[in-house]
């Protein structure tokens, strides 16, 4: 056989250089297999020749194999890719290992490879290296930190008052220490203690204190927190998001508030801001608590699902709060 169909390849081309078809390239391929290594001199081409054909004819095979089959592993889910993420997301110091074991423990099976190539196309890299970031400290831990800051009103003479408050991280409390037209270093140092008496009376726990690299916070304010083994962090230079809490509420009280009236001097604007902080505390929902009041007053637990309401006007009708009327 394979004689007969060396001839037959000869004589489609005498006067030609000998060329095979893959059929017939194939064939030979086959036949070697059949026939002892030494007897392979009988072969118009050399060992290796051959052996190449049938790696080629090996190829196809699984080429076409392939073909049938369709490209690669089966795609995964959108629900699994979407669990993938929120895992990545929500564990920033996983890898891809780790949540292949998490996945394993919930039943479902995933090469670790297809985890990081998800991560990878979600923009969720390798773990991160080194410490929390500044707002990862900060939600972890919210329930000991305070912020404070001072900012600025002009009354209608044009006189400057400075307010100085803080804010509970972890409730977005709000309470207001002092109002001046000259914030010296008894003052600033004076609210502090009444701050730390407060709290001492509340039972509330303080580890750190956040603030900014204004002089006007002495180091006998900073003394104060110390001595009560709370520790005092200040923000890098110009950088107000570092005390992105504080900042925030500053603007809230602008725009919701301040902005609308004319202050007419000292005693106006610690009036205003009282009522102000007493709506924000009490009846005003925020979005970083999950729209939860930070100090709900005692009438506002356990109240049932009503349409029947009336409103309570704040600091002249500028601010309107609604309440449940009793059936």
């Amino acid at each position: 056989m394979l004689l007969r169909h060396q001839v037959s390849v000869l004589e489609r081309q005498i006067h030609a250089r000998v060329r095979y078809r893959p059929l017939d390239r194939a064939i030979l391929a086959a036949l070697s297999r059949f026939l002892p290594r030494p007897r392979w001199r009988s072969f118009l081409v050399t060992p290796d020749t051959l052996l190449r054909w049938h790696r080629e004819a090996a190829k196809h095979k699984w080429r076409r194999w392939r073909k049938q089959r369709g490209p690669g592993r089966p795609p995964l889910s959108d629900e699994l890719v979407g669990l993938i993420v929120r895992l990545g997301r929500e564990n920033r110091t996983w890898g891809c290992v780790r949540i292949q074991g998490e996945l394993r423990k919930l039943g479902i099976r995933v090469s670790a490879t297809s985890v990081r190539r998800v991560l990878r196309r979600f923009g969720l890299g390798p773990t991160p290296r080194g410490g929390p970031t500044w707002s990862e400290f900060l939600r972890s831990q919210a329930h000991s930190v305070l912020a404070t800051d001072f900012f600025t009103v002009d009354t209608v003479s044009l006189t400057q008052l400075y307010v100085l408050f803080v804010i509970e991280l972890s409730t977005r409390q709000v309470h207001i220490l002092g109002v001046t037209d000259h914030p010296t270093g008894d003052f600033v140092t004076q609210v502090a203690r009444n701050l730390m008496g407060d709290l001492a009376d509340r039972g509330r726990s303080i580890k750190f204190l956040i603030r900014d690299r204004d002089a006007k916070f002495t180091t006998s304010f900073d003394e104060v927190f110390r001595s009560e083994a709370i520790r005092v962090i200040r923000t890098p230079v110009r950088s107000p998001r570092a005390n992105a809490y504080a900042e925030r509420w500053v603007r809230t009280v602008r725009n919701e508030c301040l902005d609308w009236l004319l202050i007419l001097g000292h005693r106006h604007l610690e009036r205003v801001l009282r009522e102000f902080v007493t709506h924000y505390n009490q009846q005003r929902p925020h979005r970083g608590i999950a729209l939860d009041v930070p100090a709900p007053g005692s009438g506002m637990t356990g109240i049932p699902p009503t349409l029947n309401v009336h409103r309570h006007d704040v600091i002249g009708g500028l601010i309107h709060e609604y309440h449940p009327v009793a059936a």
